[in-house]
C-alpha cells in the first residue's frame, strides 16, 4: 500500500476522536485505546494529561493496560523516567482540573488524590491550600494530616474546616429543628401537615367509605397528630464518637449535629470522642470548628472505656439516650462493653449503636460485635444526622 492509501484511514481515525463517546472511552482507557478511538487533541488532550498524572500511578490499571503511556498533550504529557507520575506539581494539577472539568468531577478527582493516592501536599502545602475549593473530602484530609502541618499551614487549613462546617450547619440545622418543632402526641390536630399525617387513624375513621369493587378507602376525614414539647426538659443525649481513621465522616457530622442540637430547649447534649482514651468535648460543642481542630484521628479503639464514661454521665436512665458511633472493631474488652450496655438498657436507658452518621450512612462495621450489642438490648444500625434527630424527637415525645 502507498502512503496515499493510508491517509484516508488516518483521517477517519482522527475524525473518530472528535466523537463524544469515543473521546470519553479514550479518556477512560488511556493511550492504548487510540488505535480504536483515534488520538486526542486540544482540551481533551489536556484532560487526559490531568487524568494520567493522577491515575497513572495506579499499578493495577497499568498491569491491565488501562491508562498507561504518555497523554496526548498538555503540561503533564512528559513523564519521569520509569513508572512514576509526571513532573506536573499538585499546584499545576489543581489549576488544570479546575479549568478542564465540571465541579462534580473536580471533587471526585480531589477525593481520589487525597484518599486513594494519599497526595498529602494538597492539604499540607500552603500554595496548594490557597487554591483548593473547600469540600468534605478535603476536610477529612485536613483532619487526618493536621498533625503534619506547621502553624502557618494549619491556619490556612482552618479555612477549609470553617467553610465546610458552615455549609453543613446551614443544611442540617433546619432539618434537625424541624424534627424538634414538637413531638407527636396521641391527641388529634386540626392543622393538616403532611409530616403529622396519622395513617392508621385516617384508615379507621374512613372505613365506612371502603369501596370493595376498587379495593380502596375513600378518604373524607383525614386525621393528623398534634405535637407537644412537654417532656423535652427531662432528656439527656450522650454522643460517643469513635476517632479511628475510618470514622472521619461520622466525626464531622457528629460535631455539627451536636452543635445544632445544643441550643434546643430541654435537651442536654454531650459529645465524647474516644480512641484508646476518652476526651469530653462538650465544652466545645458550640464551636464545631474548634472542636474538629482538636480531634485526633487514628490510633486504637476502646469502646468499652467510652461507654463506661457515658454511663457515669447518665442521670436519669429512663430519660437518656446513649449513641455509640463506631465501626465496632473493639480493641478493648468486648465482654466489658456488652456488660455495660446491658446494664444501661436494664436501667431503662436507650442505647444506639450507629455504624455511620453522615449523609451517605453507608455502614462498614464488625457485625459480630454489633450483633452481641443488639442481643444486649442496643438498637444497632446506621443513620443520617436528620434521622438521628427524628429518632431523638420521637423518644422525647413519648
Amino acid at each position: 500500500m502507498t502512503g496515499g492509501e493510508h491517509r484516508p484511514a488516518a483521517t477517519e481515525a482522527i475524525g473518530a476522536a472528535t466523537d463524544a463517546g469515543l473521546e470519553r472511552w479514550r479518556l477512560i482507557l488511556g493511550a492504548p485505546a487510540e488505535r480504536a478511538t483515534g488520538p486526542l487533541g486540544g482540551q481533551a488532550a489536556a484532560r487526559d494529561a490531568a487524568l494520567e498524572w493522577l491515575y497513572g500511578r495506579d499499578t493495577d490499571l497499568e498491569q491491565r493496560g488501562v491508562r498507561r503511556g504518555p497523554a496526548g498533550g498538555g503540561k503533564g504529557a512528559a513523564r519521569k523516567a520509569g513508572d512514576g507520575p509526571t513532573e506536573l506539581t499538585p499546584v499545576d494539577w489543581l489549576d488544570d482540573i479546575h479549568r478542564l472539568f465540571p465541579k462534580e468531577t473536580v471533587e471526585r478527582l480531589e477525593r481520589d488524590a487525597v484518599e486513594r493516592y494519599e497526595i498529602n501536599e494538597i492539604v499540607t502545602d500552603p500554595e496548594v491550600l490557597s487554591r483548593v475549593e473547600p469540600n468534605a473530602t478535603l476536610l477529612r484530609a485536613v483532619l487526618r494530616t493536621k498533625h503534619l502541618m506547621n502553624p502557618e499551614v494549619l491556619a490556612m487549613a482552618r479555612r477549609i474546616v470553617e467553610a465546610v462546617v458552615r455549609e453543613l450547619m446551614d443544611r442540617l440545622r433546619p432539618e434537625l429543628r424541624r424534627a424538634f418543632t414538637g413531638a407527636r402526641s396521641r391527641l388529634p390536630s386540626r392543622l393538616p401537615l403532611a409530616r403529622d399525617f396519622d395513617f392508621k387513624g385516617t384508615v379507621r375513621a374512613n372505613l365506612s367509605h371502603y369501596q370493595p369493587e376498587h379495593r380502596r378507602v375513600a378518604i373524607e376525614r383525614p386525621r393528623f397528630h398534634s405535637r407537644t414539647r412537654r417532656h423535652l426538659e427531662q432528656w439527656q443525649l450522650v454522643l460517643l464518637v469513635d476517632q479511628s481513621g475510618s470514622m472521619a465522616s461520622s466525626v464531622i457530622h457528629s460535631a455539627v449535629t451536636a452543635a445544632c442540637l445544643w441550643s434546643l430547649p430541654g435537651l442536654r447534649t454531650h459529645l465524647i470522642a474516644f480512641d484508646t482514651s476518652v476526651v469530653d468535648l462538650t465544652s466545645d460543642v458550640t464551636d464545631p470548628v474548634e472542636l474538629l481542630m482538636r480531634v485526633q484521628l487514628g490510633g486504637g479503639t476502646d469502646i468499652a472505656r467510652a461507654v463506661d464514661y457515658a454511663a457515669g454521665l447518665v442521670e436519669n436512665p429512663r430519660r437518656s439516650i446513649v449513641a455509640v458511633i463506631s465501626d465496632f472493631y473493639e480493641g478493648g474488652d468486648p465482654y466489658r462493653l456488652v456488660r455495660t450496655v446491658r446494664g444501661l438498657v436494664e436501667q431503662g436507658a436507650t442505647v444506639l449503636g450507629l455504624a455511620a452518621l453522615d449523609e451517605e450512612a453507608d455502614p462498614v462495621y464488625d457485625r459480630g460485635l454489633a450483633g452481641r450489642l443488639a442481643e444486649a438490648g442496643a438498637q444497632v444500625g446506621a443513620m443520617t444526622p436528620g434521622r438521628l434527630a427524628e429518632f431523638v424527637a420521637e423518644k422525647v415525645g413519648r
